[in-house]
């Protein structure tokens, strides 16, 4: 295995016609500190206008920022973010895999921070601080004057008290330690819109389970099938923090049946996903790089 400060960490990052988020998420991913790391971008059936947002930056990619920038699509056909997620790992290269959704805005050393926190039995668990709606639309139109993912923790304190975001103190950097492992792994408290692990153990468990589609849980279902196999929990708050753009919440309909299935998952001791990762590539997955 490549050391951990050689090796080359995949950032997945979800997206579903978003490109105005999206492109504010691929600006702060060309300005990272880490320079080797790859942008996977899994797209739950986008149309055309993320395609165009995109090839820019795939274009750039080559003279700065990271190593390989790769669109990955799939069909619409609902909300398959599990299918997604395990498309753009199949199309990634790196050992250690970042999850991050396409709203989610992060800061200059958000690779470099992963990198750090990474350790092998671990995956790592970011949070994120929530924008307004007011303040997002403003940060997405044509007349932004600056780069909020770089802006300093004064910035964010006056951002703070105007009530544009929800928290600041988790912006300060602490240590890596051994107080950041948890002595057990909460299924509901983690969310995959800033999630870290090792490729290894990923595919251990074949990724995301396929049948869970439409909204909610199919993170918290992954988290405990990885937790079965052996893989500990890490706190990435205090380090990892990203900026998450407001937008209108998905239909809910399905998160009564989703956290069913992960309470019956909880009884039945499984730990591969039956349609996973080994489910690709599949005849109308589509990788461009």
């Amino acid at each position: 295995m490549t050391s951990k400060n050689d090796m080359l960490i995949s950032v997945i990052v979800t997206t579903y016609n978003r490109p105005d988020a999206l492109t504010e998420v691929m600006h702060a991913l060309l300005d990272q500190t880490d320079r080797n790391f790859e942008v996977i971008i899994a797209d739950d059936g986008s149309a055309e206008p993320t395609r165009q947002a995109i090839l820019p930056f795939r274009k750039t990619s080559r003279s700065r920022g990271p190593q390989r920038f790769v669109h990955a699509w799939q069909p619409d056909d609902g909300f398959r973010a599990s299918a997604a997620r395990n498309l753009g790992v199949f199309a990634s290269r790196g050992e250690y895999l970042i999850f991050l959704d396409g709203d989610c805005v992060p800061r200059p050393d958000f690779v470099a921070r992963h990198r750090l926190l990474a350790e092998a039995g671990f995956m790592v668990s970011g949070s994120r601080v929530l924008l307004s709606e007011q303040f997002t639309q403003r940060l997405l139109s044509t007349d932004a004057s600056a780069p909020v993912h770089s802006m300093g923790l004064p910035y964010w304190m006056m951002q703070r008290i105007l009530g544009n975001a929800n928290k600041v103190v988790p912006l300060l950097h602490f240590p890596d330690t051994r107080l950041r492992h948890y002595r057990s792994v909460k299924w509901s408290r983690i969310k995959s819109c800033n999630l870290a692990m090792w490729r290894s153990d990923y595919a251990a468990v074949n990724g995301f389970d396929e049948s869970f589609v439409g909204w909610g849980h199919e993170d918290a279902d992954l988290v405990l099938r990885l937790a079965r196999h052996g893989v500990r929990r890490k706190g990435g708050a205090f380090s990892t923090e990203v900026f998450h753009l407001w937008h209108r919440e998905n239909t809910r309909a399905t998160e009564s049946e989703n956290r069913q299935r992960v309470e019956e998952r909880m009884r039945s001791g499984l730990i591969k996903a039956e349609s996973g990762l080994s489910a690709h590539p599949k005849p109308e997955d589509r990788i461009e790089t």
